[in-house]
């Protein structure tokens, strides 16, 4: 199996942004995270919908610091209905960068994500 990913800096923090809003639908509208089966299946749509691969370690690194960032975005008043985050995405599931609220949540994950 090939390992290698073809992510860039950019490319992650959009795939965790991804991850972090399906993080809030699901939080939103079970009262639980994501399960791990889901983790994978929100990272395989991205990757698939968007031509990318990602090693196995940026799988497991991206969908752990989902929930993390996740839960920065708690106390919002958009997190708190079932309706507010899935609005987030646009159709097939893209999410709508127009939107302040994606732009502030991608900025997060590029804040997670550099070194430091």
């Amino acid at each position: 199996m090939d390992d290698s990913g073809n992510l860039d800096d950019e490319a992650r923090a959009e795939l965790l942004c991804y991850l972090v809003v399906a993080q809030r639908v699901a939080l939103a509208r079970t009262g639980s995270w994501l399960r791990t089966d889901h983790v994978v299946e929100s990272l395989d749509i991205w990757l698939r919908g968007n031509g990318a691969r990602a090693s196995w370690r940026d799988r497991l690194r991206l969908g752990a610091l989902s929930e993390m960032v996740a839960l920065d975005f708690a106390g919002l008043p958009w997190a708190a209905d079932s309706d507010s985050p899935a609005q987030l995405f646009t159709d097939g599931w893209r999410m709508d960068y127009r939107s302040p609220i994606v732009r502030a949540i991608y900025a997060a994950c590029e804040a997670r994500l550099k070194p430091g």
